[in-house]
């Protein structure tokens, strides 16, 4: 398992845990097994949902962590296989078949993974129109996905209150609802102290996920 998949998702587990008052740790051992399991990506899926199955307490986080599990499938598993692969039919099969599963935050993670190997600050002008091209007529599919984060920019520079006001009018039917608020949050402040962190949580309407997003973004960024 990828070093930094494997703090990002303990980061997370340990929040949303900490706000419910759950015990994590088996559970994240049991999480663990599956992304070290030597077997093809779709079983490693299937391990996965079967898992979540199992801990129905952490049910609002199997989609965030399946986008951790493709990373992670990306940075590691893939090393092992043909170098063409990914270009495969077989892959192209998966791709269609898990084509409804994830978040967008699988792409927030690909951005942060590239600012990495480029040695750049992350910042939301620049994932919007250097990462995802929003601006380019090809690729209008991510504009309409992140209209609200285009239209809401300057939030980054607002206070937490306004961002959570903000959040509350997304439209329910918005792919981006559920993230829009630990999204921009995470781009306000990449490196919260505990004071600004806490405040981040008092004003989420969505505090046990929008805050395990949050670490899991702070801890993948770090």
């Amino acid at each position: 398992m990828n070093t930094s998949i494997d703090r990002a998702m303990n980061a997370a587990l340990a929040q949303f845990a900490s706000v419910n008052k759950q015990d994590f740790k088996p559970f994240s051992k049991a999480l663990t097994g599956v992304f070290n399991l030597d077997k093809p990506y779709l079983e490693k899926v299937d391990a996965l949902d079967s898992v979540f199955d199992d801990q129905p307490d952490f049910e609002p986080l199997r989609e965030l962590f399946f986008d951790l599990l493709l990373i992670n499938f990306l940075n590691e598993d893939v090393r092992k296989l043909e170098e063409d692969y990914l270009d495969s039919p077989e892959w192209e099969k998966i791709e269609e078949s898990t084509i409804d599963r994830g978040t967008e935050l699988l792409n927030l993670l690909l951005y942060l993974q590239e600012c990495k190997d480029e040695a750049i600050e992350p910042e939301l002008s620049d994932f919007l129109r250097e990462f995802l091209l929003v601006d380019e007529d090809e690729f209008q599919d991510e504009h309409r996905i992140y209209e609200e984060v285009i239209a809401n920019q300057i939030l980054v520079e607002s206070d937490l209150k306004e961002l959570a006001r903000v959040t509350a009018e997304i439209p329910d039917d918005s792919e981006l609802k559920e993230l829009f608020y630990p999204m921009i949050g995470f781009f306000r402040d990449t490196d919260p102290s505990e004071k600004d962190f806490n405040d981040f949580v008092s004003h989420s309407a969505n505090p046990d996920f929008d805050s395990a997003i949050y670490s899991l973004l702070i801890s993948y960024n770090s």
